[in-house]
């Protein structure tokens, strides 16, 4: 039972949802079998009031009779049952949460059920609920077009002198193409720079042309995800990023809590990338940007941070030497952490924030807490490990430190462009040990190669080293 989708699925549910479901399991209309009913609440108070999942023969015998021999397979009927009838009630929660989506259905009936009257009605209010709408996104624009769609076929067919929205149905159509399309982009260029995956991006290129000729970056639906595109395949020029500074300042409030967050994320991951290449100039941009996301709550899902926002905030801060700042975060966002990663990624932060404190013990005997079962998590402990080692002259277990780590690293074949950037750091590492300080020339010599060299994880550290 614990592990059953079904058992997960209720662990979602708030009280408001459980209440709903209990009027909607009631109504015979959605369900007509009364055990299903009585396995909700069954269920729903055993996990809410007592904290407790009871077994399958439990809620058999709560179900058939105490004295019942239990049966497997009517148990797991009743809970597949019990399972379609909460996502029935999902789905149509959904639904009707949506008024524009709905109404629009409604006037598709109307039309159907050839009701002009009640049709026209509904599509005025359509209309005024429309202008409403807080969000544009390409959502608003695929909204608009069936909305118009529905006017057409209404004006058509009962007004065959009026004029016909043809041209607002198209440009409705044209944006919440364009919009999805760069989105899409947005995420596989994204994707493909980290994995190394080739994507065929269709017509992307006549659509660039497109939105350039006819200017229509104005529209934020389309913009904020053009500019975006322009600073993910062009991160030579700043002015795109500057762009999608100042649309998302001045349009945010315009796309969905989520849809924002994945733009943020995705800006966020260019100044990280440019960074790891030895461009500092995104920096402070990167910091104020978690800090805005922060403050908006646009990072979290299911009221959840994700371990890597975590770390991240906490690496840029730290490069900033935000201490106070980095030190409040890390306890203040600690509880929003996934309960599997809690502490190691805790303890991890803590130990990085030591480390820049130059509290070097206290941060090993942190980064020695928790195993980190994440790879890249593994890696960035292990690195601040190298870092303490070399700076406190232990250069043996250094050594040996060194050699594991490109074990390791050699054995993870999925790390994209991470993996260039850590054995760089090893091989310039060994040769930081195998230098002679006061021979000027190797240490230019070295410099110049850390300085050349585009994928190196802890360049400014090497640099700093070496100097």
């Amino acid at each position: 039972m614990q592990n059953s989708r079904l058992i997960a699925l209720l662990n979602t549910l708030n009280n408001k949802e459980i209440k709903e479901i209990k009027n909607f399991l009631a109504s015979p209309f959605f369900n007509k079998r009364e055990e299903v009913a009585r396995l909700f609440d069954y269920l729903t108070e055993n996990i809410t009031l007592h904290q407790h999942i009871p077994s399958k023969e439990s809620a058999f015998r709560f179900l058939a009779g105490k004295q019942a021999s239990y049966d497997d397979q009517q148990t797991r009927l009743w809970m597949s049952f019990l399972l379609k009838a909460v996502e029935k009630y999902l789905v149509h929660s959904a639904l009707f949460e949506d008024e524009v989506k709905t109404k629009t259905k409604l006037s598709e009936i109307y039309r159907v059920r050839k009701l002009p009257k009640h049709l026209e009605k509904n599509l005025r209010e359509l209309e005024v609920l429309q202008t409403k709408q807080t969000f544009q996104n390409a959502e608003f624009y695929t909204d608009d077009f069936q909305i118009q769609l529905e006017q057409y076929r209404f004006t058509s067919a009962n007004r065959r002198m009026s004029e016909l929205n043809l041209q607002k149905m198209s440009d409705n159509l044209d944006i919440a193409y364009l919009s999805q399309k760069l989105r899409q982009s947005c995420l596989a260029i994204s994707h493909q720079t980290v994995y190394k995956t080739e994507y065929q991006f269709g017509l992307l290129d006549e659509i660039i042309n497109y939105i350039e000729e006819q200017k229509l970056f104005d529209i934020p639906a389309v913009g904020v995800y053009y500019y975006v595109f322009k600073t993910l395949s062009q991160p030579d020029e700043g002015k795109y990023f500057k762009a999608f500074r100042a649309t998302i300042a001045a349009h945010g409030k315009k796309f969905p809590k989520e849809e924002l967050g994945d733009l943020y994320i995705l800006s966020i991951n260019f100044c990280i990338r440019r960074y790891n290449e030895g461009d500092r100039k995104f920096l402070k941009d990167e910091f104020e940007l978690y800090r805005e996301g922060l403050k908006q709550d646009l990072f979290l899902a299911n009221n959840r941070l994700s371990r890597f926002t975590y770390r991240n905030v906490v690496t840029v801060g730290l490069v900033l030497e935000e201490f106070q700042w980095v030190e409040n975060f890390i306890t203040k966002f600690k509880s929003k952490l996934d309960k599997l990663y809690q502490e190691s990624m805790y303890s991890f932060c803590l130990a990085r924030l030591e480390y820049s404190r130059k509290n070097y013990k206290l941060a090993l005997q942190l980064l020695q807490k928790s195993p980190y079962k994440d790879l890249l998590l593994n890696l960035a402990a292990k690195t601040v490990m190298l870092k303490i080692f070399y700076e406190l002259d232990e250069f043996d277990t250094l050594d040996a430190h060194l050699e594991a780590m490109r074990t390791f690293i050699r054995r993870k074949k999925i790390m994209g462009y991470h993996q260039e950037n850590y054995l760089n750091l090893i091989q310039l590492t060994k040769k930081l040990m195998e230098r002679n300080p006061y021979e000027k020339e190797q240490t230019v010599v070295l410099q110049n190669e850390i300085e050349n060299l585009k994928s190196v994880a802890e360049k400014e550290w090497l640099l700093r080293q070496v100097t």
